[in-house]
């Protein structure tokens, strides 16, 4: 396993938001946290990458301990995280904002930039624009872009498809399928379509804690399981 979650409880201010969250990632898969809104999905994200440090239990990269580091040291060890909202750098350009995001060598660097646009051609029609110029869509697929600019070995996408219109999901969901060849991938998701396409594996989160995991596959035809947890 490339990342593993052991019974992580987390707080927001005085607020119990995790309360047992267990999963692991399988190297070279994709895996998506699913539940409905307020379940703790993007809570839990935000404390593997260290924005928010876990009251209680463990979590391990590549085997590491990695609880308990700062955000700026689990980056450098090869953990990518894509945040809900973008959060790209509006007034740089796409250029500026992907070599703002790069560690390590320059010319390490501008070979993944021939990799980024090869994935998002966008991105490179418009590389000399300002991003926030750009439409919701090619806003996202700079966000993406940014975490993939280095050698990540794991990247953590929040919420990808919040916001786009279904042609726009259609071709993330392509890329994104795409990407899965160069990168093990934690997504959060409540498309479920888009889910179903891209995950192998699922966790479904209720109320702070997992609840129930498996091949995402068995949960396409779990009518029952989709209802309770998901409304679907």
């Amino acid at each position: 396993m490339i990342l593993e979650v052991d019974d992580v409880h987390a707080y927001i201010g005085q607020h119990h938001i995790l309360q047992g969250v267990s999963l692991a990632v399988r190297r070279d898969a994709v895996t998506v946290l699913l539940g409905r809104n307020g379940a703790g999905k993007t809570t839990t994200m935000r404390t593997i990458v260290g924005l928010l440090r876990p009251r209680r239990g463990a979590i391990r990269f590549e085997g590491q301990p990695i609880h308990g580091l700062p955000p700026y040291e689990i980056v450098r060890l090869g953990l990518g995280y894509v945040p809900e909202g973008q959060g790209i750098f509006a007034s740089l350009s796409v250029d500026e904002n992907l070599r703002v995001a790069m560690l390590g060598e320059e010319a390490e660097g501008r070979a993944r930039l021939g990799q980024i646009f090869a994935l998002f051609p966008d991105l490179e029609r418009f590389r000399q624009a300002r991003a926030g110029t750009l439409s919701g869509g090619q806003k996202q697929m700079l966000s993406i872009a940014r975490a993939f600019v280095n050698p990540n070995r794991l990247l953590l996408i929040d919420e990808p498809s919040k916001g786009l219109a279904p042609i726009i999901v259609e071709h993330l969901t392509r890329v994104l399928a795409e990407m899965r060849s160069h990168v093990t991938v934690l997504l959060v998701e409540q498309n479920f379509a888009m889910a179903s396409a891209l995950a192998d594996d699922f966790y479904l989160i209720d109320d702070g804690r997992t609840v129930h995991h498996g091949r995402m596959a068995d949960l396409v035809g779990d009518h029952a399981l989709k209802k309770r947890y998901l409304g679907v």
